[in-house]
């Protein structure tokens, strides 16, 4: 169910909106979150009912796995229950967005069943695999099932985020925070909806009818012109703008509805003055998660400088595998690596000579370490850019590579 569709805007949400808000009125809150949880399954399952097990039993193992890391915590005991959450989430993200994939191209001939990709399995995914890991760091405190429930699921943010944070989001379950919609908040949460519907269904979609047909005779072999490369490169960097903003926006304007407040995703990037900027505006609380969970935990910039951009090239790369489609996850990861970690390294390199001569090697990064990091660099550069250089073969040749 699209946010755009006639079925989400003049059924689904007015109704989910009527009773919410009557039941708040009566004072039955628990009630009131109760019916906000089943409307989201029901939403998630009007894509595609089949899916709805998985989210389900998504939410079940990460709540039983939360539940025994708790206990472990309390007891001061292993780290068990939390590996076997993240390889739990991990795998299952992974086989849906790269069994077809692996089936399909490195063991050609072998035959499987199209496995279509869940809607939003990256960011519920995310969003449960940071309340494990704070729940092993005693940073997430214990909730209901239904709590929990709605925080994975909450329809307005499951299908395309934004990836939020359960200490955003469980504080506005509490019975004193539920409310029904006053006017005042009703009348932002209205302009929201509004202002993103514009965005997307007159901006972002009329964009679309320039871009998408210039592409499609691209891909077909007709040769395009300059003007209609740059019109096509021109029109699809303003429809992607404009969907995503408008997105967000009408994501923004759904859950206020309900008095919560998702977190900002989306601000301007193309005012951004640097590539470093524009991660940083474009779908934050992505940028915010790769941070607190993958960045800094292999180190941030807390050992030097080679250390700095060697994680923030891994960083990068493994977000561009895990978020998007994989060749597009090969695409967007090493061009991303490339353009935040490898100038900010090779700047480090010319200074390095300099740098030894001030001051210990080891202050800086043990010799071993950095050679070891240098090679995993190394060895997945090549890898990306090999992969990238069969993929435009297999392109050139007429094959088809999706």
């Amino acid at each position: 169910m699209l946010f755009n569709s006639y079925e989400f805007l003049f059924a689904f949400l007015p109704c989910v909106v009527a009773l919410f808000y009557l039941l708040t009125r009566l004072d039955r809150y628990d009630q009131a979150l109760s019916v906000l949880t089943l409307s989201s399954f029901f939403f998630y399952a009007w894509w595609d009912l089949r899916y709805l097990p998985l989210l389900l039993v998504s939410i079940g193992a990460n709540f039983l796995i939360a539940q025994r890391i708790f206990s472990t915590v309390a007891q001061k005991r292993s780290t068990g229950p939390l590996v076997v959450g993240v390889l739990f989430n991990l795998g299952l993200l992974c086989y849906y967005k790269y069994a077809n994939f692996f089936m399909g191209e490195v063991t050609s001939g072998f035959s499987l069943d199209q496995i279509i990709l869940p809607l939003g399995i990256s960011f519920f995914t995310f969003q449960q695999i940071a309340y494990l890991v704070d729940a092993h760091r005693k940073q997430a405190a214990r909730c209901s099932l239904r709590d929990y429930a709605l925080f994975v699921g909450f329809f307005p943010q499951l299908i395309s985020g934004p990836i939020v944070h359960h200490s955003e989001m469980m504080p506005q379950f509490q019975r004193s925070t539920v409310s029904g919609p006053g006017a005042v908040r009703f009348a932002a949460a209205l302009t929201y909806l509004i202002l993103g519907l514009f965005k997307k269904t007159i901006i972002a979609d009329d964009f679309a009818t320039y871009a998408t047909p210039l592409f499609d005779s691209s891909q077909a072999g007709q040769a395009l012109s300059t003007i209609e490369a740059w019109t096509a490169a021109l029109a699809y960097t303003m429809q992607i703008y404009f969907d995503f903003s408008g997105y967000v926006d009408m994501a923004m304007g759904a859950a206020l509805m309900f008095g919560i407040r998702l977190p900002l995703n989306f601000v301007s990037p193309y005012k951004s003055h640097n590539i470093i900027e524009f991660w940083r505006r474009w779908h934050m609380t992505l940028s915010r998660f790769l941070r607190d969970y993958l960045y800094i935990p292999l180190g941030g910039n807390r050992r030097g400088q080679p250390r700095r951009y060697i994680n923030l090239m891994i960083t990068m790369l493994l977000g561009g595998l895990l978020v998007k489609a994989p060749r597009m996850g090969w695409i967007l990861g090493f061009c991303a690596m490339a353009s935040l970690g490898l100038p900010g390294l090779a700047g480090f390199w010319g200074e390095f000579p300099a740098i030894l001569a001030s001051y210990n090697p080891a202050d800086i990064l043990p010799e071993s370490t950095f050679r070891g990091y240098m090679v995993v660099a190394a060895l997945g550069t090549v890898l990306a850019a090999g992969y990238l250089l069969w993929m435009l073969q297999k392109t050139a040749m007429g094959t088809p590579t999706e």
